[in-house]
């Protein structure tokens, strides 16, 4: 039975919306907004039963768990542990970050191009010492997990921390470099749900990042006056062979009347969202999807593209599960546990298809960041095996890491690249699904790809 672990930023504080850094600095707490957003946290956690709440002792963040753990319908005591604690910025803290970038250009720079190698001097009574601070936040995260993982196999816990040792947490667990630090957005309170499969250094599942849909953002804010592209990546909805758990690779199966059930749900949900261009997968069930979400948007038209194919099992599609394992059983778990290694007999390896996607991509991300003069929104809608690739390549993976990241039928993924293509991307939010449930959780079907 996996590990379920809930992770959720404080809510807004007063040096949030003073745009000071608060590193470790203890002073700042919740505004009335930030209390309104712990609130929020609460009740729509309210309905899962947490065996253990871990907090940050910093105020902020222990404000915002003391808030959620008030909804609670079960009594657990709330733990405060050091390893939770925001990165430690002591040069910079109490600064606003535009005294930070007058006073410390290089160093900034630095900060949001290199992070993993970004550092402070800092004095000592011996004289001074290197201090690292998006490596030392590494280091405290998987010293986090090592210690409280094997504590809790099997269980719910919840952790309310901070931005940046949130990034680490997700990170750590992941197995995203320290170079992509910047690459993971937490807005305040928001959800993130990740899934152990065993302990630490064994498989886990990262379900959805940063969703807000809960505080009325149905995506992350933008920032203000943000140019750049922002690319909204889309599964398609369920068809009947997902429901079964049959691989359906690219064998054209359209969608079954969930799917399109939630294609106009996932419509429903971007509907006020400006798109300025779409493009899918031609197979019936990602082209049914996207056309489903352009009713809303009849100007847009929809392109069709071959790289974004599922990827082709080959010999194994149309078949279920259990009469794959009965002719390639060693396949099929060696596809499980180490999906990179495996080539589709007469079909693709993960490599191929990630390939194909990625050449893909960027060419979209070229062709729109380059012509923009202002923010421009567009939406892909893909495959499960399609979207998990290109979401691995976003936060510097390969194809290992393939099983880590969940992609639920009708999901919303948010990508921005707020200083265009050439700059590394932002993932905004992951495997949104609150529109097709309600609910914080994926419900979708766990079906094959």
């Amino acid at each position: 039975m996996a590990t379920r672990v809930i992770i959720v930023r404080h809510g807004q504080s007063v040096y949030n919306t003073q745009q000071i850094i608060q590193g470790r600095c203890d002073e700042s707490v919740l505004t009335e907004t930030g209390l309104t957003e712990a609130h929020k946290v609460g009740v729509t956690l309210s309905k899962l039963n947490f065996d253990a709440v871990y907090s940050s002792p910093l105020q902020r963040a222990k404000q915002t768990a003391e808030v959620i753990c008030s909804y609670s319908p079960n009594s657990v005591g709330l733990q405060f542990e050091d390893n939770l604690m925001e990165i430690d910025l002591p040069l910079w803290e109490k600064l606003r970050k535009s005294d930070v970038v007058e006073k410390f250009p290089e160093e900034y720079r630095c900060w949001k191009q290199r992070p993993h190698e970004f550092h402070m001097v800092i004095p000592t009574p011996e004289g001074s010492r290197e201090h690292f601070p998006v490596l030392a936040l590494h280091q405290q995260a998987q010293q986090f997990w090592q210690e409280i993982l094997p504590r809790h196999q099997g269980q719910t816990i919840l952790i309310v921390a901070h931005n940046g040792i949130n990034r680490c947490l997700i990170s750590t667990a992941l197995g995203i470099p320290p170079a992509r630090y910047h690459s993971i957005r937490q807005s305040n309170c928001c959800i993130n749900v990740l899934n152990f499969i065993g302990g630490w250094g064994e498989q886990v599942q990262l379900e959805s990042l940063n969703q807000t849909s809960h505080l009325g953002d149905a995506l992350p804010t933008l920032q203000a006056k943000q140019k750049g592209l922002r690319l909204l990546l889309v599964r398609h909805g369920e068809t009947e062979w997902n429901r079964a758990s049959r691989f359906q690779g690219q064998i054209d199966v359209p969608l079954n009347e969930n799917g399109r059930q939630q294609g106009a749900k996932a419509a429903e949900f971007l509907k006020e969202v400006p798109i300025n261009f779409a493009v899918s997968s031609p197979m019936l069930r990602p082209k049914e999807t996207a056309e489903l979400i352009l009713k809303h948007h009849p100007h847009v038209p929809l392109e069709l593209q071959d790289a974004l194919l599922e990827i082709s099992h080959g010999l194994w599609e149309g078949k279920l599960e259990a009469e794959i394992n009965e002719e390639y059983a060693d396949l099929l778990l060696q596809w499980k546990e180490a999906p990179e290694t495996v080539q589709m007999p007469e079909g693709e390896n993960l490599q191929q298809v990630l390939e194909r996607a990625v050449a893909c991509w960027d060419e979209m991300v070229k062709s729109a960041a380059d012509s923009a003069t202002e923010l421009k929104t567009g939406i892909v809608v893909a495959h499960d095996a399609i979207n998990k690739v290109i979401l691995c390549y976003i936060l510097g993976l390969g194809p290992e890491s393939f099983w880590n990241m969940k992609q639920g039928n009708g999901a919303v993924s948010v990508i921005d690249y707020p200083q265009g293509g050439e700059q590394p991307p932002v993932l905004q939010a992951m495997n949104i699904t609150t529109h097709l449930s309600g609910g914080v959780l994926d419900q979708t079907a766990a079906g094959a790809l």
